[in-house]
C-alpha cells in the first residue's frame, strides 16, 4: 500500500528486480502506473489496484484480490502516509484528524486485513513503515508525532498478540529524513518553502531494508540517525524537542515564502510523482548502503548540545 511514488515506489522496484509478483495499491491511478511499469522493466510482474486505505471496507477487498491474483500473501508492506506542517494551532482540525486518519488507522486498515490471511496460510510478513517521527517528537507537526507513536504501540500490541505464530512477522522501519516526494505532497501551515536538510536518505535504501525482512524478518530496523536520537530522546526529551522548535522557528523566517496548502492530503497528487523529491540534489542525499556520516555528524552535534545542557543544569542545582 502507498505503492505510488517515493518509498513505496523504490520497494516495488527493489522487489521487481528479485523477479516478485506485485500487487501495488495507492489511491493515484497515474502514478500506480508509471510504477507498475517500472516493474515490468526491473523484471518482475505488477498489478494495479486504486484504493482508498481509509477505507476499512476497500481494504478487505483490495487484500482478497491481491490473495487471488498471488495465490498467496507472503509479504505486505504498509506505507500509506501523509503529513501536515505548520504550528499545531495554526493547521484546521480536520487537517490533523486526516493526518491521524491517514498514518494511523489505514496501518490498523492493513494489519485488520491481512492478518487473517496469514493466519490461515500460518506465515506472512506485515512491514509497517513508521520513521525517526515514532521515537523523538517533531514540532510543527504534532498530529504526524502523534500517529507514529501510535503505530509504535500498535506494532509492539501486535508482537505480543502473535509472539506464538513463529512464522508470521510483525516489522517495524524507522527512517529518518528520506529524499521522496513526501514534503511536495504535504500540507503546509508555516509560510515557508518546506524542503529537505542535507544527508536525507535515498529511498532506495530504505528500499533495499524491506526486500531483507521478506527473508530476514526482525522486529524493528532503524536507518539513519534514529537509533542514536532514540537514546537522546530517551535521556532528555523536552531538550531535544525544543531545540528541534527553535531550529524550526529560525527556519520558517529564513526559508523562501510559499503560500499555505494542503498538498495531497486528502486526494491523489495528479499524474506521476516518482520515486525521488524534485527539489532535492540527488547528489546530496545518503546513498544505499551504510552511509551515515552526516547523519551522525548531527546526531553528534545534538549528543553533544545535550550533554552541555544537561551540565550546566547539574551544575545549577
Amino acid at each position: 500500500m502507498g505503492a505510488s511514488s517515493g518509498i513505496g515506489a523504490a520497494t516495488a522496484i527493489a522487489f521487481a528486480r528479485e523477479g516478485a509478483d506485485l500487487v501495488l495499491g495507492a489511491r493515484g491511478k497515474e502514478g500506480l502506473d508509471d510504477v507498475a511499469r517500472r516493474c515490468f522493466a526491473a523484471g518482475g510482474r505488477a498489478e494495479t489496484v486504486v484504493v482508498d486505505a481509509t477505507d476499512a471496507e476497500a481494504v478487505e477487498a483490495f487484500a482478497r484480490e491481491a490473495r487471488g491474483i498471488l495465490g498467496q500473501i507472503d509479504l505486505w508492506f504498509s506505507n500509506v502516509g501523509s503529513g501536515v506542517v505548520g504550528k499545531y494551532h495554526d493547521v484546521p482540525m480536520a487537517d490533523h484528524r486526516q493526518v491521524i486518519e491517514t498514518n494511523l488507522l489505514t496501518h490498523m486498515n492493513d494489519a485488520h486485513a491481512v492478518l487473517p490471511i496469514f493466519l490461515e496460510q500460518d506465515h506472512g510478513t506485515w512491514v509497517n513503515m513508521i520513521s525517526a517521527g515514532g521515537y523523538v517528537a517533531s514540532p510543527y507537526a504534532a498530529a504526524y508525532t502523534a500517529s507514529k507513536y501510535g503505530l509504535r504501540g500498535f506494532s509492539e500490541a501486535l508482537r505480543a498478540e502473535l509472539g506464538k505464530r513463529r512464522r508470521i512477522h510483525v516489522c517495524d522501519v524507522y527512517p529518518s529524513f528520506v529524499n521522496s516526494p513526501g514534503f511536495s505532497h504535504a500540507a503546509n501551515y508555516t509560510g515557508a518553502k518546506l524542503s529537505y536538510p542535507p544527508g536525507a536518505l535515498a529511498p532506495e535504501r530504505v528500499a533495499d531494508a524491506v526486500v531483507a525482512l521478506a527473508d530476514r524478518p526482525r522486529p524493528v530496523t532503524v536507518l539513519g540517525a534514529p537509533a542514536v536520537t532514540k537514546k537522546l530522546a530517551a535521556l532528555a526529551p523536552d531538550l531535544i524537542a525544543s531545540g528541534m522548535n527553535r531550529f524550526l522557528d529560525t527556519w520558517a523566517k529564513r526559508a523562501d515564502p510559499a503560500e499555505d496548502t494542503v498538498g495531497a492530503l486528502y486526494d491523489a497528487p495528479r499524474g506521476a510523482s516518482g520515486v525521488h523529491s524534485r527539489d532535492y540534489p540527488r547528489s546530496r542525499e545518503q546513498p544505499r548502503g551504510n552511509g551515515n556520516q552526516a547523519l551522525l555528524a548531527g546526531a553528534a552535534v545534538v549528543a553533544a548540545a545535550v550533554g552541555l545542557g544537561l551540565l550546566r543544569k547539574r551544575a545549577d542545582q
